[in-house]
């Protein structure tokens, strides 16, 4: 049976960095510029002395910058010492439970105020140097050693996804195309293109090169196109993997009772859950994610909300069929039935569910520390009405946000709710 929280927990302010490749920066330096952001969002200024312990979501500074022990030297940089400072690590939800542990410091009583981040470098790495690293969060005894790496992983749960339920593959490419659809509205967003503006960019290359110019009938067109979306790992395209990107979040967390001192406008957390589950050649079906649907369960619990009360969420799109299947894990619609949903657009930004509005993992980018935090963030523009030309009307009431580690070995659900 889940607890509730013994006391509440508020977000009263919030910052991101433009996510994306930045040669001439240092993670640190990505992350001080979240936090400058941060600290003109909380609406009555804050006292960085006031904070009592820094959790922050990082995988492998270790491998991507040759550089360990990073939280302590990162509170350093924006002014924090000697605060308690803890880097959590659980793959690419590392974010999202340095959240849920900050969370339980606040309700526990032991602190009031709370940073959290996330960061993480990626780019500096060549493309295998990156997918050797990102492959420490598979299992390396037994799945690394019989020659998989992530997108064949995921194109594993697709395959079996869409034999098991007769999906149409083109769901997934509808996932990519409203994905980018948000994601060219969101102003941090490593790739801020619609498809249209990915099409009209590569005539305009040719045009310039005096090559033929090609010729897509519509965004589907261009995304069955091998050429312009080649196949990576069957059915997943270079258009439904995310990329490999830099980036920080940080987000400012006090219990319920001092909310109102920092903002007139916090957002608070109602539900929080967590599970795990082993490697993905134990399971006895790859086409959901156990652990989400736990983590699900004790979020509603906490919360005493169901499914249906969410009224936007950000989910874990590592590849597309992640989305389609977080529709499923989340309760959002019945097993077998994400893939139709997402063809009929009922996850689009007018739709049923909406999901993804900042563009999700696809199109905002993923560096894998800092997704679970950076996914707070776009809660916070939804619910407080800041989220520019995304923005959901009429303005959502509650939030949910969905990060998984690995292949699903770890996930943490939040939900979120605003009182004014």
């Amino acid at each position: 049976m889940t607890k509730k929280l013994s006391r509440g927990v508020a977000v009263v302010g919030v910052g991101m960095s433009k996510f994306g490749a930045f040669p001439e920066k240092h993670s640190r330096d990505l992350f001080v510029e979240a936090y400058q952001e941060l600290k003109q969002s909380v609406q009555n200024g804050f006292d960085p002395k006031e904070i009592e312990a820094f959790y922050m979501g990082n995988f492998s500074s270790d491998h991507f910058e040759n550089q360990a022990h990073l939280a302590p030297i990162v509170a350093s940089w924006v002014g924090l010492s000697p605060v308690a400072s803890m880097r959590i690590e659980d793959a690419c939800a590392s974010g999202g439970v340095a959240l849920r542990q900050a969370v339980l410091a606040i309700a526990s009583g032991q602190c009031d105020v709370v940073l959290v981040g996330g960061l993480e470098k990626m780019t500096d790495l060549s493309a295998a140097r990156v997918t050797d690293a990102l492959a420490l969060a598979a299992d390396t005894m037994f799945e690394v050693p019989a020659g998989f790496t992530f997108p064949g992983f995921y194109a594993s749960m697709a395959t079996a996804y869409l034999d098991q339920y007769h999906a149409d593959p083109d769901a997934l490419l509808k996932v990519g195309i409203k994905n980018h659809e948000n994601g060219a509205l969101n102003e941090k967003a490593q790739f801020g293109q619609r498809i249209s503006d990915v099409m009209a960019s590569k005539k305009a290359k040719a045009a310039q090169k005096g090559l033929p110019i090609p010729e897509w009938a519509d965004e589907m067109a261009f995304m069955k196109d091998p050429k312009a979306n080649p196949m990576i790992a069957w059915p997943l395209r270079l258009f439904d993997c995310s990329p490999v990107s830099d980036g920080a979040a940080a987000v400012l967390l006090v219990s319920e009772e001092l909310a109102q001192k920092y903002t007139d406008h916090p957002i608070y957390i109602i539900g929080a859950g967590q599970a795990s589950d082993g490697a993905l050649a134990e399971r006895d079906s790859l086409s959901s994610v156990p652990s989400a649907a736990h983590a699900a369960a004790q979020a509603y619990e906490m919360a005493g909300l169901t499914p249906d009360d969410i009224d936007f969420a950000e989910v874990h799109d590592c590849f597309t069929i992640a989305e389609v299947m977080a529709t499923e894990d989340l309760g959002f619609f019945p097993r077998g039935e994400g893939w139709k949903a997402a063809m009929a657009g009922e996850t689009a930004r007018d739709g049923k569910h909406p999901v993804n509005t900042s563009g999700g993992l696809k199109a905002k980018g993923h560096p894998v520390g800092a997704s679970g935090v950076a996914q707070v963030v776009e809660m916070w523009k939804q619910l407080n009405g800041l989220a520019g030309g995304r923005q959901l009307t009429p303005r959502p009431t509650v939030g949910l946000t969905h990060n998984v580690g690995g292949t699903g070995q770890t996930c943490v659900v939040h939900i979120f709710e605003r009182r004014s």
